[in-house]
């Protein structure tokens, strides 16, 4: 369906879940382009009340009553359920229906340097380092970011050139409904296993979107994962890898100063090209900042701006982002919410100024921490202290089981110190009794549990 057409018609474009990151990017998209724009959420947020302010047409609650004759299309996240109101009612009024995952793939038909970024981990913090290195080439991108990034004050921009970047999830094969110019892996792990039934399944999703590459496109690979080698060899396109032992383009002679950041000197093919400083903590920084690096050697962006570019980038907020030191604590959040992701964010902070790692983790959906549950178990040995909240649903309904007491029993059958709350409150009261000057306060998740940091500071 022609977009235009619909903007031809006066016609409005009404997402299910609007305040969501992803969607919300989409519908600012629209708006910066004169469509009609309407879209509904659960709760208004500071998200809703600024699509609002410009322009878009808000209703708080999934109701039937907020699809009328006046909207040319639809479009839904891969949350909604099928017996959502408005899905229902736009169904019965004929009204087309698209996914978000189908509706960023028409958008980005429009544009020839489409850069898709997947991978279980890192899409946001990698997505955002270039997002840094293609403005300060001038280069006008359009954007979209799975997290608020302050470059572009927020998590989309809208440009007006052949450049589009935006983050390529897995989930239930959003990603093979893209149309990458360049394609990244960043690695291929086991997660979203309430979709996919196991880790060659998720292998199988990665190969089948590196196939959609184009011959004269670019995939850009970490070359030290175990379950790459198999994308290697299905493409047809151009390659670049990368890793810090083994890939095309490498990282040596590396160094972390004194909050964790690293500095190195980048070889293509065992020949220096330049020298990276890096402001943001932990090895796994170093490899995201790789992948930009490989992005960027396809697009034929200059050096100058890709030192400059990482140079400036300081981090996406909920990715290790200080929150503020009370009373010599101090309080760093992260949207950590994979057993990979909090062994990357607690090895980080091994380099980070500390006396104890004080780790309060909240953990994401019932049926990650089912299928995850030993891995969750063995991931929080750079912790000192370990707190766990209770699950945060999102979009599952408890079945009974799994809960955070019996991950807390697996944690504390490894010896390590760990303490279950089931409120917020509970959780600020034992950390203002406990914590020392010197303590570095980790909140981790990639719920709501940053609440707790900013409770704790105020």
């Amino acid at each position: 369906m022609s977009l235009e057409f619909i903007k031809s018609m006066d016609k409005k474009i009404h997402f299910i879940g609007i305040g969501g990151i992803s969607m919300s990017g989409l519908a600012e998209i629209l708006l910066e382009k004169n469509y009609n724009v309407s879209g509904s959420d659960i709760n208004s947020s500071n998200i809703t009340n600024t699509l609002q302010n410009k322009g878009a047409e808000i209703y708080i609650g999934h109701k039937r009553e907020n699809i009328d004759t006046n909207i040319g299309l639809v479009v839904y996240t891969a949350a909604i359920s099928k017996d959502n109101p408005e899905l229902l009612r736009a169904s019965n009024l004929n009204i087309p229906l698209m996914d978000r995952a189908e509706f960023l793939g028409n958008l980005m038909k429009d544009h020839k340097y489409n850069v898709a970024i997947s991978g279980t981990h890192g899409k946001t913090t990698t997505t955002s380092m270039l997002s840094h290195i293609i403005i300060k080439a001038e280069l006008d991108p359009t954007i979209l970011v799975g997290g608020e990034l302050d470059i572009i004050n927020g998590n989309v921009r809208t440009g007006n050139s052949q450049y589009f970047i935006t983050e390529a999830c897995e989930y239930k094969g959003s990603f093979l409904k893209f149309f990458p110019y360049v394609g990244v892996i960043l690695n291929i792990d086991e997660d979203h296993l309430d979709y996919y039934k196991d880790i060659t399944e998720i292998q199988k999703a990665f190969i089948d979107f590196a196939k959609m590459i184009p011959k004269d496109g670019y995939l850009i690979a970490y070359a030290e994962d175990d379950n790459m080698d198999k994308v290697l060899q299905s493409v047809d396109c151009n390659i670049i890898t990368y890793g810090l032992n083994k890939g095309c383009i490498q990282a040596t002679d590396i160094t972390y100063d004194k909050k964790g950041c690293g500095s190195f000197k980048v070889i293509k093919d065992g020949n220096f090209l330049f020298t990276v400083d890096l402001n943001v903590p932990g090895e796994h920084n170093v490899l995201n900042s790789l992948a930009s690096i490989g992005i960027c050697l396809a697009l034929n962006i200059g050096y100058e701006h890709i030192v400059e570019g990482l140079k400036s980038f300081h981090g996406t907020h909920r990715r290790f982002e200080l929150k503020g030191i009370k009373n010599g604590v101090t309080v760093v959040d992260d949207y950590a919410h994979h057993p990979t992701e909090i062994k990357a964010t607690l090895n980080a902070s091994k380099n980070y100024p500390h006396n104890r790692i004080v780790c309060v983790f909240q953990p994401h959906t019932y049926t990650r921490t089912y299928t995850l549950l030993k891995e969750f178990s063995e991931c929080f040995d750079g912790a000192d202290q370990i707190i766990l909240a209770d699950i945060y649903a999102a979009r599952e309904k408890d079945t009974g089981i799994v809960n955070s007491v019996i991950l807390g029993d697996k944690i504390r059958e490894k010896g390590l110190s760990c303490i279950n709350f089931h409120s917020f409150e509970d959780i600020v009261k034992y950390l203002r009794e406990n914590l020392l000057p010197g303590d570095l306060l980790l909140t981790v998740g990639a719920g709501d549990i940053y609440k707790v940091g900013e409770m704790f500071l105020k």
